[in-house]
């Protein structure tokens, strides 16, 4: 196995290699251009719900196509080595809108719906930096950063919003539900009707399965009208799909047309939102001129068995800190700015963005402190470009900090914590979840990812200095942002926003 992961790692370097070569002549001529430096580009975010490392073609992806991704991977830089902040929902969109690690500004795990708590008005969000410097801004999709009015993303600096507060799951009709009399106890928990807003008002109180269905395709016909109604004009477009997130449910357009299943259906679908998104660039010439990233929240929930995704190569899946949680598929394109058809191994995170687009848009950061760096140079294929980070914190649960890596992504500690696991099982085919194990680390873990991405070799022993070096990472980590494991109070932690009770 370690033989095995030696020949990926020298392939992933050989491919790197020929980035760097590719990067200094595209770099340059990108330089030429009239005004090349002078326009800030328009930005688009794809974001899908629990998509897997391994399921998009170039990522390896079996039993379905994803022409439309694997064209954007060849226009573009695939990123194999980007990860999420937290492997969960709001969590992970909290790091990504706000440059912030989520528990920096007070957002854990996937908030239900009518929570008390949400996103902070004082935080500084993607959209609002853009927004500042005259940029139209819409999201198509899942929020989940609060479903009270002063938490949605017209407050938030977007200036559209259709899509659904939170999680699909999170309604009277999820399959656990379905068929149990009224007055069962699983019912009586109180599950509320699923609602699709435009803007900060309720056009559909209750989404139900035949709606669920129609949502990738309602999203993807709004943002291509977004971009032809601004395409005179800077423009941030967040498309964040619901699916794969289960319960699963696609259009007729694509239902029972992969060897997948249904689970291949919706990414499939997927696939075509994206084309439709790029032939509406390329429609109206925009390509050039447009920065189009393409990720997931967190990776595969594993306890849905076949309507779930896949991790390849990595360990665990969504709601854990091993590398099959929180490692994502990610592919960037910028015609001229970016190196078409090469591939990044340097860690990457999605705090980056914010910081790595306020500097392409000439946006004012935060006042306060963020988390995230800008790395255009390792997006644009720079020659010795290294991420700028001395290390990332991986934190889970409530303000759990379960592991640390290098900034470069070769070394991950793993500290002592419980996690969920099926411990190798199956799961079923029907939409309904396995039970996971717990299983608990007593003793800090070392991997070297560069070697082990399947986090397989334990080898502190072997490396007592990188160990040594992880650990006080780790304290700088409780110190700013504390740690419920130890028991400490970080110093530079902010609240999130609270509906009084």
């Amino acid at each position: 196995m370690q033989a095995m992961a030696l020949k990926a790692s020298v392939r992933e370097h050989r491919l790197f290699f020929k980035a760097v070569a590719a990067a200094a002549l595209l770099v340059s001529v990108a330089a030429a251009l009239p005004g090349a430096e002078n326009r800030p580009p328009n930005v688009v975010i794809i974001f899908a719900d629990d998509l897997g490392y391994a399921d998009i073609g170039v990522f390896g992806a079996t039993g379905f196509q994803t022409p439309h991704l694997d064209r954007l991977a060849k226009e573009g830089r695939v990123f194999s080595n980007f990860h999420v902040a937290q492997a969960v929902c709001s969590a992970s969109r909290a790091g990504l809108l706000t440059g912030c690690y989520p528990n920096r500004i007070g957002i854990h795990g996937a908030l239900g719906p009518k929570s008390r708590t949400g996103i902070n008005p004082d935080e500084k969000t993607i959209a609002e930096v853009l927004r500042e410097q005259g940029y139209a801004t819409a999201i198509f999709g899942k929020w989940h950063l609060g479903d009270s009015p002063q938490f949605l993303p017209t407050r938030h600096g977007f200036d559209q919003y259709l899509g659904l507060p939170y999680s699909n799951d999170m309604w009277p009709f999820h399959p656990s539900l379905v068929g149990l009399p009224e007055n069962d106890e699983r019912r009586k928990r109180g599950y509320p009707d699923l609602p699709l807003l435009e803007n900060e008002q309720v056009v559909n109180p209750r989404v139900l399965p035949k709606d669920q269905e129609l949502l990738t395709t309602a999203y993807t016909e709004r943002a291509v009208k977004f971009i032809e109604t601004n395409k005179d004009k800077p423009f941030f477009l967040y498309l964040a799909h619901n699916m794969p997130h289960v319960p699963l449910y696609v259009s007729n357009k694509f239902k029972g047309k992969t060897k997948r299943g249904l689970y291949g259906d919706v990414i499939e679908e997927i696939d075509w939102s994206v084309g439709q998104v790029l032939a509406a660039l390329d429609r109206h010439n925009l390509r050039p001129g447009t920065l189009v990233i393409f990720t997931s929240d967190n990776g595969p929930w594993l306890s849905y068995g076949t309507h779930s995704g896949s991790a390849g190569p990595l360990r665990e899946g969504k709601g854990t800190s091993w590398e099959g949680g929180t490692r994502v598929p990610c592919i960037m394109s910028w015609p001229g700015r970016i190196p078409t058809g090469t591939q990044c191994d340097r860690m990457l995170m999605t705090i980056d963005v914010l910081p790595t687009v306020a500097k392409l848009a000439r946006g004012k950061l935060p006042d306060h402190n963020i988390d995230g760096l800008d790395v255009w140079p390792l997006l644009a294929g720079d020659p010795g470009a290294k991420n700028p980070h001395s290390a990332y914190w991986f934190y889970y649960e409530m303000n759990q900090l379960q592991a640390v890596t290098s900034g470069d992504g070769e070394w991950k500690l793993v500290l002592p914590h419980k996690y969920r696991t099926l411990a190798g099982r199956q799961g079923r085919d029907d939409g309904m979840p396995i039970e996971y194990e717990t299983r608990q680390i007593l003793e800090p873990e070392l991997y070297h990812l560069a070697m082990d991405r399947s986090e397989s070799h334990n080898v502190a022993a072997q490396h007592p200095d990188v160990v040594r070096q992880l650990l006080k990472e780790a304290e700088q980590a409780r110190d700013e942002l504390g740690d419920a494991l130890t028991k400490r109070t970080g110093r530079g932690v902010r609240k999130a926003g609270m509906i009084p009770q």
